[in-house]
């Protein structure tokens, strides 16, 4: 029970920062989980869990890691190799080296193997801190896959230098030769064993559905496994588990489009499923880091024979030397293959990205798992020196470096134009809409097909509207004319169907007439309305005088015969439209298409029965409403990126609020 208590408490507090986010966006969620799992851990009473480093990497950083490896490009990565290896390599390797010596000069009482392992600890990024972090800041993408590209593969040197650090220090005895054969043997190692069994996983699942088994919930909990089978098979072997992990989810995306092209329904549930389980994974990682923070602090903190302010002044010192050495690394070794194109750009630009570079190197969960594996005792059964101490370090140089780049990046980054108001209000409402529109068709299904087809074409229709407001006379004058000559075209095409259908005996020459007709009137009705719509009336008044004369069967026939070919006749139309339509009249041959999909939708809905009326309005009101949160979270997103002002963020909050209500009153 307080376990199950433990993971409530822990959920609940990823909402709060979610919420707590919402309010207030310009601080990281990262940082507000941190907080929030500090503030939980810091009362006597308040929620206190053990962090074991072995289940921690497997339950948390395997999957996230997969995931990284699954969804980011292979192009970019490979194109980006040269800076990935000589930041996921060659700095990590530099930091233990420098980092260790400078740290124990420092800090004498820490011995020097100890030291390495602290900057061994130190040395890889956190990439699920970089990449919350970069939603908030204009961060070129190359730089982003730059970033992303070093923390997929430095959690793997870095910990594999901590490992044979912490062997020198436990044993006494370390050796370049054998260090350097065994990291070759783990990373390699690590590397294959995940892309071979991927493959294999891959070929399994390919195999089932050549069997007919192509359950979706079957092939999406294997997926699921998928990471934790490689992770702990890969260390089973003695090889590096989180390269296996990576390896992995690059074969996966690479196997991914050809063996799983034709389900397209668990490509759907995949998507859904993965956005979730990384949503509640990323923010336990950080509400766990923030949970073992006032344990690490208390320690230290509550002993006498450490200086409180020398221990803080400590952490701020390692942060500086972390973030020196990184700015000088890229610096010595920048080129313009980096994606960053800083050989066409000014100093002042140059220095803004390397510092912008230098910052993003964010230590996160990774560095304070490792910091907890660090043993009790050393080979002879003495305790390990300075253990609390370096946890205490390890912990106070990852809040300094996430609170370093919550404040400066934003600096360092390009301020978004902020539309206000006037077009760029107008714009704004536009894409909303396109972004709505484009929700409702990916969540269409057969069951829900027609309410959704209509809800669509009201916001078609809306989307009319706004581009009437902008428009001058001479504009909106050009496209009714276009669209009055593209409904000739449309008229033209009914009336040849129609004829083919009177033709071919499957409407009475009853219908067929009173349609020629009534598609003569709207002929008339683009060349003189007001002789159009006379016509409409006398017309209208000679089918009403025409149906009293039929029995009651008779009428609903006729009527049935009527919506048929109403219908058949609009598809008529459509096509024709589709077949003049060109760049320069798209958008008044989209208008007359809507309307003709308005038609039939509203038609072939009038046949349903009593019982699928009211299913098929409920469908419609679910599907507006949900239209609406679509709208909401799309301008809560846009808030958040900085592509809205906070005005600009109210005044389109409050056009939703009256669109809700029209939609409902519909």
């Amino acid at each position: 029970m307080a376990i199950f208590l433990a993971v409530l408490v822990l959920l609940t507090i990823i909402a709060m920062s979610n919420i707590i986010h919402r309010l207030i966006p310009f601080v990281p969620v990262p940082l507000i989980q941190v907080g929030l799992g500090i503030i939980a851990g810091a009362f006597p009473g308040g929620l206190h869990i053990a962090l074991s480093p072995e289940l921690f990497f497997v339950l948390f950083i395997a999957p996230l890691l997969f995931n990284d490896g699954r969804r980011i490009p292979r192009d970019e990565l490979w194109k980006l190799r040269t800076p990935i290896l000589l930041l996921a390599l060659g700095l990590v390797f530099v930091t233990v080296l420098l980092g260790g010596y400078a740290i124990h000069w420092m800090i004498p009482q820490i011995p020097l193997p100890a030291s390495f392992a602290l900057a061994a600890i130190l040395s890889p990024t956190d990439v699920v801190a970089v990449s919350a972090l970069s939603k908030r800041i204009d961060m070129p993408t190359k730089m982003m896959r730059l970033l992303e590209g070093e923390g997929l593969m430095n959690d793997a040197s870095g910990l594999v230098a901590f490992k044979f650090a912490i062997a020198a220090a436990v044993t006494g005895a370390f050796s370049w030769s054998a260090a350097v054969f065994s990291f070759l043997l783990i990373a390699f190692g690590g590397l294959i064993t995940g892309a071979v069994l991927s493959f294999l996983i891959l070929r399994f699942r390919y195999l089932l559905r050549r069997f007919g088994m192509e359950d979706v919930t079957m092939h999406m909990l294997i997926q699921i496994l998928t990471p934790f089978v490689v992770y702990l098979t890969a260390e089973e072997l003695g090889v590096s588990g989180i390269l296996a992990v990576v390896a992995g989810g690059i074969t996966h995306a690479a196997e991914h489009d050809r063996a799983e092209s034709a389900m397209v329904k668990l490509k759907i549930v995949s998507a859904s499923t993965w956005s979730i389980i990384l949503f509640i994974l990323n923010g336990l990682v950080f509400v766990l880091l923030g949970l073992q923070m006032p344990g690490a602090l208390s320690v230290i903190f509550g002993n006498a024979a450490f200086n409180n302010a020398r221990v803080v002044s400590y952490i701020i010192l390692i942060t500086l030397l972390l973030l020196i050495l990184r700015f000088v690394w890229v610096f010595l070794f920048w080129q313009g293959n980096w994606g960053l194109q800083t050989k066409q750009v000014s100093g002042r630009e140059k220095l803004r990205s390397l510092l912008q570079m230098s910052i993003s190197g964010v230590r996160g969960a990774v560095t304070l798992a490792g910091a907890f594996s660090i043993p009790f005792v050393l080979e002879d059964g003495r305790p390990f020196p300075e253990r609390d101490f370096i946890i205490f370090l390890a912990a106070g140089v990852i809040l300094c470096t996430l609170m370093t780049a919550s404040v400066f990046l934003p600096l360092l980054s390009e301020r978004k134009e902020l539309p206000s108001s006037g077009s760029q209000f107008q714009s704004v409402r536009r894409k909303l809409m396109k972004t709505t529109i484009k929700a409702l068709k990916e969540e269409m299904n057969d069951k829900n097909r027609a309410a959704a087809l209509a809800v669509i074409s009201e916001y078609n229709e809306k989307m009319k509207r706004l581009r009437f407001e902008q428009y001058s006379l001479k504009q909106h004058l050009r496209l009714k004319k276009q669209e009055n000559k593209i409904r000739a075209h449309a008229l033209k095409a009914e009336q040849v169907e129609l004829e083919a259908m009177r033709k071919s005996k499957q409407i009475t020459e009853r219908i067929a007439d009173n349609l020629k007709e009534r598609l003569q009137e709207k002929e008339m009705l683009f060349a003189n309305p007001f002789k159009a719509g006379v016509s409409v009336i006398k017309l209208k008044h000679l089918i009403d005088s025409g149906k009293k004369e039929e029995t009651g069967r008779q009428r609903d026939e006729s009527a049935d015969m009527l919506k048929k070919a109403r219908i058949q006749t609009a598809k008529a139309a459509i096509e024709t439209v589709k077949q003049h339509m060109n760049d320069d009249n798209k958008e008044a041959a989209q208008s007359v298409i809507a309307f003709y999909q308005r038609l039939i939708l509203r038609l072939q809905h009038g046949t349903a029965g009593r019982r699928e009326n009211v299913r098929y309005e409920k469908q419609k009101k679910e599907i507006r409403l949900k239209s609406v949160q679509i709208i909401r979270n799309e301008i809560q997103e846009l808030f958040e990126n900085r592509e809205i002002s906070r005005e600009t963020a109210h005044q389109l909050r409050q056009y939703i609020n009256d669109l809700e209500a029209e939609l409902l009153d519909e």
